[in-house]
């Protein structure tokens, strides 16, 4: 339930970030946190003693896609920047 929770929390700190890369790590740790929810999921599943619903699996592989697609361009706009900005100066 943390791991889940943090996942959410974190995207919305990001929303405020003080800076890209402020952005970009906080999206970062989103992932981390959605990765070990997925563990946790799957001990619930292999477990008789917790309830499980294969939805939230598939849901959360649906989240962590996204948030890579946005860390993978968050990078690349991230390097372009910098690379225009060594141009620049």
């Amino acid at each position: 339930m943390r791991s889940g929770a943090s996942v959410g929390a974190n995207v919305w700190e990001a929303q405020n970030a003080e800076s890209k890369v402020d952005f970009l790590h906080k999206l970062k740790i989103s992932a981390k946190e959605a990765d070990e929810t997925e563990y946790w999921l799957r001990l619930c599943k292999y477990s008789k003693d917790y309830p499980f619903e294969e939805g939230l699996i598939e849901d959360l592989n649906s989240i962590i896609k996204v948030l890579s697609k946005i860390i993978g361009t968050s990078k690349r706009n991230q390097k372009s920047s910098n690379q225009l900005i060594k141009l620049i100066c």
